[in-house]
């Protein structure tokens, strides 16, 4: 066993990695254990970042297809390369994870490849290519992340069964494809698909698609969505499937008994994902973990029931987003420092990468309303935007609630062309408990999308001027 590290960080994810460097910005000694051969984790291999290069791939395909003519751009025969598609996806994924790679060199931070196991307080073994190889530690983080679920009765076998990593990687584009889910994976990658070809059927067991969403933001994404020609089969529950050769028939019945068998050559399972803490040992160092869920117990440093073993992400309670478990990593490094880390999960902004986008920061109007709270609207549509109607992307709202009292904002929601950049600001304001009028009296560009944000948080007040 070496001379004890200050830090052993167990996954090299969004969260481990982001903790990994901070620790050693602050000047810790710091290893980062990683069971696959790149680092960065789902996220930058077969999540976030190879999802949205095929979102963009897939988009500007469509754009080709059904939109240029209208721009006065006409092309010849349009044809599809999927695996030149699918190959610039990998080219930048491996810039990325080369990219965390030369970060940790930087830093003067050990990758170690190869599994981990938790030892003691202290220690972790790591059974890596050449043989096991005892850490020891001050200090152990865990961010093992989470992996998809899988239905019993719906088995993933990597070809017509597949889970969202499969699902990035068809070696076609599927006649049918049927997604299990109506949740943001589902239908981003649901979209993907549909753009390049495919049928797409989504059944989904609630009344609504993404039931974390606004309701009114989530009813007009279904619309839009549906109107682009996705199925949906809502209050449906998935009891089962048959495959004969590449055919699928998924059966399914609906809230009133109706039987629904939909005959497809692909579906995706992506109904969410659980906690990944399996072979860690956690119980065999006293690591308290909710038998439901998977998930690790901290307090507000992220330490667990072992004080010198901490943990984030999507391991712990909280919505499973990279950028939570990012700030979980530099707060977590900063503490350990002697410093003041914190992450406000107030503002935690979440985004649904459809087109239009779907992105919202604090509280939906439903919860507002569950919670007793006297809150105002203000709402601005992108057909009244000059940029959204240059760039023919005129679908979507932007929508704000505030305080009736003291007009601060308590939640932002924007479905609309490039949502994910513009929920920034919402959530910036918000983090220094800023109000409409705030925003309102903020100059912004025109023309510019933002300006619809501006809109709505005049509308706030009922003295929006375009509209």
């Amino acid at each position: 066993m070496s001379e004890p590290y200050d830090l052993v960080v167990v996954g090299a994810g969004p969260g481990g990695y982001v903790a990994a460097i901070r620790a050693a910005q602050l000047g810790m000694k710091v290893a980062c254990v990683e069971k696959n051969p790149t680092l960065g984790g789902t996220c930058l291999n077969i999540g976030c970042i190879p999802s949205k290069a095929l979102l963009d791939s897939s988009e500007f395909y469509f754009l080709a297809k059904e939109r240029f003519a209208k721009h006065g751009i006409t092309v010849g025969k349009l044809g599809l390369d999927l695996k030149a598609m699918l190959g610039r996806k990998s080219e930048v994924v491996k810039s990325l994870t080369d990219g965390v790679r030369f970060l940790f060199k930087k830093n003067k931070i050990e990758a170690v490849h190869g599994t981990a196991r938790l030892l003691s307080p202290t220690s972790v073994e790591v059974a890596t290519p050449d043989g096991p190889r005892v850490l020891a530690a001050r200090h152990i983080l865990l961010a093992t992340g989470s992996v998809p679920i899988e239905l019993p009765f719906l088995k993933f076998n990597g070809r017509t069964i597949v889970d969202s990593t499969g699902a990035l990687a068809l070696d076609k584009v599927p006649d049918h494809l049927v997604v299990v889910g109506g949740g943001y994976i589902g239908l981003e990658l649901g979209s993907v698909w549909k753009r390049l070809g495919a049928k797409v059927s989504v059944i989904e067991f609630l009344p609504r698609i993404v039931p974390i969403a606004d309701n009114e933001a989530g009813d007009m994404l279904k619309k839009f969505l549906t109107k682009q020609g996705l199925e949906f089969h809502l209050e449906t529950k998935v009891t089962g499937a048959d495959i004969v050769g590449d055919k699928v028939t998924v059966h399914a019945e609906k809230k009133d008994g109706t039987k629904l068998d939909v005959v497809c050559d692909r579906v995706l399972v992506a109904v969410g994902r659980r906690a990944y803490g399996d072979g860690l040992g956690l119980d065999k160092v006293g690591v308290a973990v909710d038998p439901r869920t998977g998930k690790v117990g901290v307090d507000k440093h992220f330490h667990t029931s072992v004080p010198s073993i901490s943990a984030i992400g999507d391991l712990i309670e909280g919505p499973m987003l990279a950028h939570k478990a990012e700030d979980e990593g530099v707060a977590f490094a900063e503490l350990l420092a002697g410093k003041a880390g914190h992450v406000d999960y107030s503002t935690i902004p979440s985004v649904i990468y459809t087109a239009p986008e779907l992105a919202s920061v604090g509280l939906t109007e439903q919860q507002a309303i569950e919670k007793g709270l006297a809150y105002k609207v203000g709402k601005f549509p992108f057909l009244a935007n000059g940029r959204a109607k240059a760039l023919d992307e005129t679908e979507g709202f932007v929508k704000i609630l505030a305080d009736k009292v003291t007009d601060r904002l308590i939640g932002v929601h924007i479905l609309g062309p490039r949502a994910s950049d513009m929920i920034a600001e919402a959530v910036a304001v918000m983090e220094f408990g800023g109000s409409a009028e705030d925003i309102a009296r903020t100059c912004h560009a025109h023309p510019s999308l933002p300006e619809a944000v501006r809109e709505a948080a005049l509308s706030v007040d009922g003295r929006a001027i375009h509209i």
